[in-house]
Parts: C-alpha cells; structure tokens; sequence
C-alpha cells in the first residue's frame, strides 16, 4: 500500500484525494435521482451549487472538529492544519457542518429539509465507505495491534507505521468500509417505501453510529473525551435522540405524497 497514485513533476496525486473526488462524484449522481424521484423542485444547478457549499464545509469542519482534539500538536503547529494528506479528518465534524449547510441552503430555497437529507443520506454513508479506501492507502484511522491472520502492517512513514512499527494492527479501515456499504444497503432498499421526511435520516445517524461504536474498539487514533472515546459519546446522543424523534414522530408509518415542495420546511 502507498498513498500516491501518480506524481509527474511537482504534481501529485494521493489515493485519498482520489477517493474524495470519486466519492462526490457518485453521490452527487446518486442525489440527482433521489431529488428528482422525490420531486423535491431542485434543479441539477441548484443540486451542484448545493454541493460546492456543503462538500468545503464539510471538510473544513471535519479538520477542525479533529484540531480541536489535538490542540496541543496543532497549537503550536498551525500550518499542519493544512495538511489534510497526513490524514486527520473526524467524520462527525463533517456530518455536523454538513448539516447545518444543507438546512440553510433547504431553508432559502424552501424545499422540506428532512425529505432533502433522506435524498441525501444514501450518498453519503456510500461516500464515507468510499472515503476508507483513501484512509487504507495513506496509513490513517488504523486499529490497535493485533495476532489475528488479517492485521495489516502498514509502511514505517505512515500514521500506522509510525505509531506501531513492524506491529499488524487491525484493519479498522475495512472493518468500517463494510459496515458503511451494509447501512448503504439498508437505506437503499428503504428508499422507495414513502416513510415519513427524516424516517432515513434518522436511521442513518442511529446505524452509523451503532457501526462507529463497534469499530471505534479495534481504533488506536480514537478522539477522547476524558475516559470515554468522543465516537462512543456522540453516538449514544445520536441514538437516543434520533430513536426518540422516530418514536414520536412516528417516521416509520409509510405515506404517498403528490409534491415534494413544501413552501415551508420542517
């Protein structure tokens, strides 16, 4: 495993910017069908305007949820925020800063929010699948050491490499890309069965961190929060709140609407 694909020059081309660029493609594909299955009114041009406002949040937020835990390297090192190829994005900063981009963006253009990120959700649980094929080549988001016959041993200059030399860790890499296509399977299938706005949402935030917590145990580079890792942590709020909204909401009861355009969103 390497992490460069390509270098010609002063270019270069890393497997994980490579998985980032397939990951939006796909998904942008995959949203396309889902907003226009759901008549939810967005154009192809507002779905791409859409998507450059929400992919640089994203990133951005997944850095900097991931600096905030690693303040005392990056304090005093605040040029390697900029280097995202060594690795050092945190899901749960992007989904969050994600989300916050697609409800203004769903509040301007007075499309429902919950039917928008139900469109949404299957792209991208499919992206972050994608997105740790990227993690496999560069060495990042590894496990702890491990004797079973799949441990990897990663290069000695990658984050792996360097925290546990010649040691096989766990592939916890793979461990969740599996998880991720399984979840994207499920939201697949559920897409067409007209439950409620924010029924698939809301099983996605509850799925994916069921998933997280489980792999977050083989994880070495966990984010803590005291004695707790941050990923088991949000998670329990991602379950017990979006069970909650399920529950109440009663998202589960199937329903056929004519329009998806609502003039003003849930």
């Amino acid at each position: 495993m390497h992490p460069i694909l390509l270098q010609v020059g002063p270019i270069t081309i890393r497997y994980y910017g490579l998985m980032y660029v397939i990951a939006i493609a796909l998904g942008f594909f995959l949203l396309s069908r889902e907003a226009a299955r759901k008549n939810l009114g967005l154009s192809t041009d507002n779905l791409l305007d859409l998507l450059l406002w929400t992919v640089p949040s994203a990133i951005i937020g997944a850095r900097l949820y991931y600096v905030v835990f690693h303040w005392e390297h990056y304090g005093t090192r605040l040029l390697d925020i900029l280097k995202l190829w060594q690795g050092g994005l945190a899901i749960h900063g992007g989904v969050l800063a994600g989300a916050l981009v697609v409800y203004l963006y769903a509040r301007f253009k007075k499309v429902r929010f919950w039917a928008l990120t139900d469109a949404i959700v299957p792209s991208l649980i499919l992206g972050q699948a994608i997105g740790r094929i990227g993690n496999l080549t560069n060495g990042d988001a590894y496990g702890l050491p491990t004797t079973l016959p799949w441990g990897l041993r990663f290069p000695a200059d990658s984050p792996a490499g360097m925290a546990f030399p010649g040691q096989a860790t766990h592939p916890s890499m793979i461990y969740e890309m599996i998880l991720n296509l399984a979840i994207f399977a499920v939201l697949w299938v559920i897409r067409k069965r007209e439950y409620r706005d924010g029924f698939s949402t809301a099983l996605y935030f509850i799925l994916y961190a069921v998933a997280r917590s489980i792999v977050s145990f083989t994880r070495a580079d966990s984010l803590w929060l005291g004695p707790i890792r941050a990923a088991h942590a949000i998670s329990i709020v991602f379950v017990v709140g979006f069970g909650l909204m399920i529950w109440a909401k009663k998202l589960y009861v199937r329903e056929r609407r004519s329009s998806g355009r609502n003039p003003s969103p849930k």
